[in-house]
């Protein structure tokens, strides 16, 4: 399965004028003194509850200049602006918006082309968009190449489960086993097992082929067995001397050939639907992907490691930064408004969704949005039914309503902790990178806490 992985970092070299420019890959960034608070920005934060601690930093995108800043090196629990750093290291991770994901079915080696095969092996990478019939996209289609390609028999079917540990995404506050292979239909009701998971692909898969016309024998659905490369026997020449290995692998010991394969859209889809509505297990599917292994170790650990490699590459401050999982769920993560405010600056300044060097300024592909990570964000104010969470407003739907404000950003709640983090345009028209994290005792008024957030958001605004 092919993996889309280069990104143009170098491409972030922005549009002559702006500016931030490119940094080395793991240089620290290195930002002005922190300035001081404007007087509508500080009557705003008046209203936090005294037991309540606040982490705020506002940056201006066009000069680059930080604005506001109070308490910006916090270590605090972000809940689910947390979301902000899955999606943006999935992005990365994929190549942009223009990467995908894969599926793939395959067969023995020896049985290729034949119409009758002992098994097929059902291969992915975690893809959180595969459904069993919708589009392209689908096990019904990976049928429908089996059949093309002349098999009429099968066996029996079987999962490849080698790409993540399930058990280790137990402890989270979720506690789904991330599976290498998921349905877009169990989002509702998803399996408490990798056992359950491959009973259900497999049984689903199964249907699938009837449909198209191609028989399966067995019921039973195995897990693949790991691949274990050929090593080929000692030889030697007839008066005892070591020869060279052998370099033909016999046929039986050959990897599995492809048989059909099938790839995602864009994951800008995905993201929408996971930042918006603040989707927990979404997020954590997204986080599982960049586990899977060759690339990762399939654990829960490697694909937060992998996430904190992302975070070095684009030169964000990890200092007081901890990633316990992806979706924000976790009291144990840690986030600073500098780390957030950073991480938004570069996925603001990033090159075009098709990660070509951009022709045209960072500030008007964000204005005229088409900035695929910005364009996943809530939008304040749009009215939309919040407990539906289906809308551009998701979470900030009924939010800062008559502001008059183009606010896209990530919100985060959990007992005693509100945050909001993302995009505002300011009163000169430039675009403002602002991230607010507050955490106090877990009875704090919450209401209150985002009544704040608000107005320190038209306080921002108004005052740059």
């Amino acid at each position: 399965m092919r993996r889309v992985l280069t990104f143009c970092l170098a491409c972030l070299t922005l549009w002559p004028g702006s500016a931030a420019q490119a940094p080395a890959a793991g240089a620290a960034v290195t930002l002005r003194p922190d300035p001081g608070l404007d007087a509508g920005v500080r009557r705003a934060l008046a209203g936090l509850p005294q037991n309540v601690r606040a982490g705020l930093l506002v940056r201006d995108l066009t000069t680059g200049k930080l604005l506001e800043a109070r308490g910006a090196d916090l270590s605090l629990i972000p809940a689910s602006t947390l979301k902000l750093v899955t999606a943006a290291s999935v992005l990365v991770d994929r190549g942009g918006a223009d990467g995908w994901w894969s599926t793939e079915l395959t067969v023995p080696a020896a049985e290729v082309g034949r119409p009758r095969v002992s098994h097929l092996t059902l291969r992915g990478n975690a893809d959180p968009t595969l459904t069993v019939a919708d589009g392209p996209n689908s096990l019904r289609a990976l049928a429908k190449q089996v059949y093309a390609r002349g098999v009429r028999e099968v066996g029996a079917l079987r999962v490849d489960e080698s790409g993540l540990d399930a058990r280790t995404w137990r402890d989270l506050p979720l506690g789904v086993p991330m599976t290498a292979v998921r349905l877009a239909e169990w989002h509702d009701a998803p399996p408490p097992s990798a056992a359950t998971a491959r009973a259900r692909v497999g049984a689903a898969l199964s249907r699938e082929l009837g449909r198209a016309g191609v028989r399966v024998l067995s019921d039973t659905v195995a897990a693949a067995p790991a691949f274990r490369p050929y090593v080929p026997p000692p030889r030697t020449d007839d008066q005892g001397r070591t020869l060279p290995p052998d370099p033909l692998v016999p046929v039986e010991r050959r990897p599995e050939q492809g048989a059909a394969s099938v790839r995602s859209a864009s994951p800008a889809g995905v993201l929408a639907a996971t930042l918006r509505p603040s989707d927990n297990l979404r997020a954590e599917e997204l986080l599982a992907t960049l586990a899977v292994r060759p690339a990762g170790s399939g654990t829960l650990e490697a694909a937060l490691g992998r996430e904190r490699a992302v975070l070095r590459r684009l030169s964000v401050d990890l200092t007081g930064v901890r990633l316990a999982d992806g979706s924000g769920l976790s009291r144990e993560n840690r986030l600073t408004a500098r780390a957030l405010v950073q991480l938004l600056t570069v996925m603001h300044d990033l090159p075009s969704p098709t990660g070509q060097p951009r022709a045209e300024p960072p500030d008007r592909t964000y204005r005229e949005r088409r900035n695929a990570f910005a364009e996943a964000l809530p939008q304040a104010g749009t009215g939309e039914n919040v407990p539906a969470h289906d809308g551009r407003g998701g979470t900030l739907a009924l939010r800062l309503r008559d502001s008059g404000l183009d606010v896209r950003a990530k919100t985060g709640t959990l007992p005693g902790v509100s945050s909001l983090a993302g995009y505002v345009t300011g009163r000169s028209g430039h675009t403002l990178a602002f991230a607010l994290l507050m955490n106090g005792p877990e009875d704090s008024p919450i209401l209150t806490l985002r009544a704040v957030q608000d107005e320190v958001v038209r306080a921002v605004a108004a005052a740059h």
